[in-house]
């Protein structure tokens, strides 16, 4: 039996030393042949040198390097491709869930012969006020648009068996979510309930939280397009009614429609919902254009091992 560990680098330096201490003497406690693979997804920082560092003092440890910044998920799925093991941990460098946390996950998989994944639920999410809001907006969000009824407040950790991540290294997008590929792999998954501490400081900016919501609703859901045709019904249909008001209005009471406020107002709204629907249309379109062309999610620049290091071609 063989444990693969699978977490990322990003601005991580101040952390990979514990982190690594950790899930060392976690895993230790399970078994002696594992393997701990840091994917470097461009960090900034000297958080690869720091890996490379241990890479020399143990010999279980895998560096891959990514040839720039592909984004968390990214990096992720492509540690998942150069895991080994029989049973997969996927979690970050960065303590906010402990390490720890792989004996729990195991001690729930090994009683369970018919379940492939143990994951943790936040019992609360942490950070602010409006940081929960929003969390808690975009799960119910993401339910209502999406036909696939996902879990909430998942956590980023999971343990997983070897033919689950066989399944799930199957997927190829490149605009990826990867929560949703987690559900929709199948397999029996058990969640368990685990508190997760908050570091204060996100590397997900406001940006990155809007592409990620985009990206997840976009890449599950066809409901937008769906809404969008059935919002021009409607538009259609009061328009028409106004029309023969109007019309009514004019022939047999004498009435004169209000110039040109009401006109303007009327113009600026429609305006506005053309474009919108546009908009939705072009993130679709966006999408396909990019998944067309099948470029590869992330490029490798090397793969190190102790001793030797594997360029990838």
């Amino acid at each position: 039996m063989m444990f693969s560990v699978v977490t990322t680098l990003y601005r991580s330096s101040p952390y990979i030393d514990e982190f690594y201490n950790r899930i060392s003497a976690s895993l230790q406690q399970i078994t002696d042949n594992y393997e701990i693979i840091f994917v470097n997804d461009g960090s900034p920082d000297n958080s690869l040198e720091v890996v490379l560092s241990i890479l020399q003092k143990d010999e279980r440890v895998k560096v891959v390097d990514l040839s720039r910044n592909f984004g968390h998920h990214k990096a992720m799925m492509t540690g998942l491709f150069y895991a080994k093991g029989d049973y997969v941990l996927m979690i970050d460098t960065d303590l906010e869930e402990k390490p720890e946390l792989l004996l729990s996950y195991w001690d729930v998989l090994k009683k369970q012969n018919d379940v492939d994944v143990v994951y943790g639920i936040q019992e609360q999410r942490g950070g602010s006020f409006m940081k929960q809001f929003f969390g808690k907006l975009f799960y119910h969000l993401l339910n209502y648009m999406s036909s696939e009824n996902m879990p909430t407040n998942i956590s980023f950790s999971r343990l997983m068996t070897k033919r689950y991540v066989k399944t799930l290294i199957k997927f190829k997008e490149r605009e990826m979510y990867i929560g949703g590929l987690w559900h929709i792999a199948g397999y029996k998954q058990i969640s368990i309930p685990i508190h997760k501490s908050f570091k204060g400081i996100s590397s997900y900016t406001l940006n990155k939280k809007l592409i990620m919501v985009t990206n997840a609703v976009t890449s599950f859901s066809n409901k937008p397009l769906i809404m969008i045709f059935y919002l021009g019904l409607i538009i259609s249909f009061f328009s028409t009614l106004y029309g023969f008001y109007l019309i009514v209005d004019k022939f047999l009471f004498g009435g004169i429609m209000s110039g040109w406020t009401s006109m303007m107002v009327s113009i600026w709204f429609l305006s506005g919902i053309i474009i919108l629907c546009l908009g939705v249309t072009a993130i679709y379109l966006s999408k396909i254009f990019i998944e067309v062309k099948n470029r590869p999610y992330t490029i490798v620049r090397h793969v190190y091992k102790k001793n030797q290091e594997m360029i990838n071609n």
